[in-house]
């Protein structure tokens, strides 16, 4: 029995000592499944890719088609993929993917399966591909080339039936054989509404979970581009964030619940959108955004450019937060990126570049408190080698890495990453710095995966050390630095209240803002704001604050007739939320009327949804009325606000000029069957 016992320790001792010797001679932890493929690990170190919206929509003005336009209203004078691409590149992105086919069913090739598409269009006569033309520009700029193709079809007569499904793969085969190598395949989760259908202008609703039979049709791209990435809410290349805010979470694992998860199921963003620790497949996250606030080109939208200050945030909660970062442009009816859009990115590049320049750690001493030898000690952090890596041994799931400097150092930026080949394993960490002997917190996280930014104030310290507090296995860290950002001054904020004052104020109080209201762009020459601005008839204010020599962006905001003399008609007190020009607040009802109190003539009218964390009520389908006297009312406008339960913009409605004293808006249809929200409901005049 005792030399039972004792040949049993003596087994144990030998397994550990032959474990120790293994990571002492240099062997890497075993994988924690899921890992990424060669493919997701190519994609995830691209970081930073273009979309383009650019398609009917442009020329009709609208977010999402109904199936019925005109393919000669396609038409753009002078489109240009080469400035597109151009453009891109130098603010740094890898790869472009195109709307190929949005909701609407309009090829911007020439399918041979329709009829609705450029090759019926006046644009070259009829013998365009804008497909062609951008493949052919991401080849000569060294981009990646992508396809967007919606699953849902507006115009297609057998949408809904299963014929559809073989027309959306000979649509797919084409764009997948004809243009090249294609990095990623982008499917939304739009499906099934209202349509024209071949004519038949009616609601047709699919069942998403099983009607495109998606693994199949992933079958089909993996046979035509076996390096794909496949996008949707499920993958299985790449996952969809789940706002389109371009920001990921504080906490966003790369597994995911895949076969939990099918596209455009309503509880994706509350529930699977951030990963799963335990998610059973490697599906890393895609943060998606627009540069304006609409995805495709609308002229009203040219000063409502997001800023450099944006622009920054987006980069640091998406990049900076474990996910790719995918913004958009809405190419003009030109067929070009706008030129703000342009000037707007090309900043951001180069602020990029700016908060980026020097990384600090190079000259520090490094050590680990725990690691698996010379092959994986802490040095590997700081090499530069994406391939290269600190591990830790076997069982343990804590660690710190320490990085002491030879002088004092102030930096404000620390960027992390772990090792992801091997699975995404930190659970838990926060960083310290030396200070006169002492090591103080300064920030803490949860995930790290591909890459993790975490923008502190300045701090100034002899050291510098990661904690890693949990683990889901061995932790592994292939890059760990430091950086001091340049400050950027805030644009100022433009505020109005309901009676036309005008007030504008800076984050920091030194600053001077200086504005105009003629249009023009301000300057330190300008009046400076010393005191509100009475605009109760509207106008467009532009503002620029300035200290030290630093002068911001411009902040832009045009108004329209303010509304503090207008009165409510059919509901309480409380209705007065959705005109006190106040985002945060909002009324909840399905009609609002209003006294204008004076005649005006009306050229169309606005709707912002509740802009709360948890909404609800967002209106889909409207009504829209005009009368002089509240008893005789005429119809000027009826429609669907597209895309408004993911992108929860102001959405703007003209309409042919009339001239009204009293206002109807009716919310026909909510997107949860709840009473509509009305953030603010204003009207248009300008």
């Amino acid at each position: 029995m005792k030399h039972s016992i004792f040949g049993s320790t003596s087994w144990i001792f030998a397994l550990l000592m032959v474990v120790y010797s293994c990571q002492s001679s240099g062997e890497p932890p075993a994988p924690v499944s899921p890992v990424p493929t060669e493919a997701q690990v190519d994609y995830q170190r691209m970081e930073f890719n273009g979309f383009v919206h650019f398609n009917m929509n442009t020329f009709t003005n609208m977010e999402w088609g109904y199936g019925n336009e005109d393919p000669s209203l396609f038409n753009p004078t002078n489109l240009n993929c080469d400035q597109w691409v151009s453009t891109m590149k130098e603010a740094g992105m890898k790869g472009v993917i195109i709307t190929a086919k949005h909701h609407d069913g309009f090829c911007l090739w020439p399918s041979e399966y329709t009829e609705h598409s450029v090759k019926n269009s006046p644009w070259k006569n009829g013998n365009g591909d804008v497909i062609k033309e951008l493949s052919e520009s991401c080849a000569k700029h060294g981009l990646k080339f992508g396809v967007y193709l919606s699953p849902w079809d507006r115009n297609h007569k057998d949408y809904g039936k299963p014929e559809y499904i073989t027309y959306f793969r000979k649509q797919l085969t084409e764009l997948l054989t004809q243009y090249g190598d294609i990095f990623e395949v982008w499917f939304d989760g739009a499906n099934g509404g209202d349509g024209y259908y071949g004519g038949a202008n009616e609601t047709r609703k699919v069942d998403k979970l099983t009607y495109y039979d998606w693994e199949n049709t992933y079958d089909l791209i993996y046979e035509l581009q076996p390096h794909a990435i496949i996008f949707s809410d499920a993958g299985p290349g790449c996952r969809w964030i789940g706002n389109e805010n371009g920001y990921a979470y504080k906490t966003t694992w790369s597994p995911l619940l895949m076969d939990s998860v099918y596209g455009g199921m309503p509880e994706y963003s509350e529930k699977y959108s951030m990963g799963q620790e335990h998610g059973t497949h490697w599906v890393p996250g895609e943060a998606d955004v627009s540069i304006r606030p609409g995805w495709y080109y609308h002229p009203y939208e040219d000063h409502k450019v997001k800023s450099l200050e944006a622009l920054t945030d987006i980069y640091y909660k998406s990049i900076g937060r474990n996910a790719t970062l995918l913004l958009n442009f809405p190419v003009d009816k030109r067929g070009l990126i706008h030129e703000r859009d342009r000037e707007q990115v090309i900043k951001l590049s180069e602020q990029i570049a700016k908060d980026f320049k020097e990384n600090l750690i190079k000259d520090a001493k490094a050590s680990s408190s725990e690691s698996r030898g010379k092959r994986f000690n802490t040095e590997k952090t700081m090499d530069d080698d994406p391939e290269t890596y600190w591990a830790a041994k076997d069982q343990m799931v804590t660690a710190t890495l320490t990085y002491t400097f030879q002088e004092s150092k102030t930096f404000n930026r620390i960027v992390i990453q772990e090792h992801i080949r091997l699975g995404q394993r930190v659970r838990a960490f926060n960083i310290e710095v030396l200070q006169n002997g002492d090591w103080n917190p300064v920030a803490k996280g949860t995930t790290i995966g591909y890459k993790r930014i975490l923008r502190i104030p300045d701090v100034t310290g002899e050291g510098i050390r990661l904690n890693i507090e949990d683990s889901r296995a061995a932790p592994t860290i292939s890059n760990f630095a430091i950086f001091h950002a340049p400050p950027m001054m805030s644009p100022p904020k433009i505020q109005r209240t309901v009676n036309g004052q005008v007030h504008i104020s800076v984050p920091d109080e030194r600053a001077v803002v200086y504005y105009t209201t003629n249009g023009s762009e301000p300057t330190t020459d300008d009046q400076i704001f010393d005191k509100d601005i009475d605009l109760p008839r509207g106008g467009l204010i532009k503002a620029i604050s300035s200290f030290n020599g630093e002068v911001s962006e411009t902040a832009s905001v045009e108004m329209d007739i303010a509304p503090g003399k207008w009165s409510i008609v059919n509901a309480g007190n409380e209705s007065f939320k959705a005109i006190d020009l106040d985002e945060n607040t909002w009324w909840a009802g399905d009609e609002l009327i209003l006294k204008l109190n004076e005649a005006l003539k009306l050229k169309g009218f606005t709707y912002l949804p509740t802009q709360q964390r948890y909404p609800t009520g967002f209106v889909e389908k409207y009504s829209f009325y005009t009368s002089m006297d509240g008893e005789k009312w005429k119809l000027v406008a009826r429609g669907e606000f597209s895309n408004i339960n993911n992108n929860p913009i102001e959405q703007r409605i003209p309409f042919e000029e009339t001239r009204a004293a009293y206002i109807k808006f009716v919310a026909n249809q909510t997107a949860d069957d709840r009473p509509a929200s009305i953030a603010e409901l204003g009207i248009i005049t300008r």
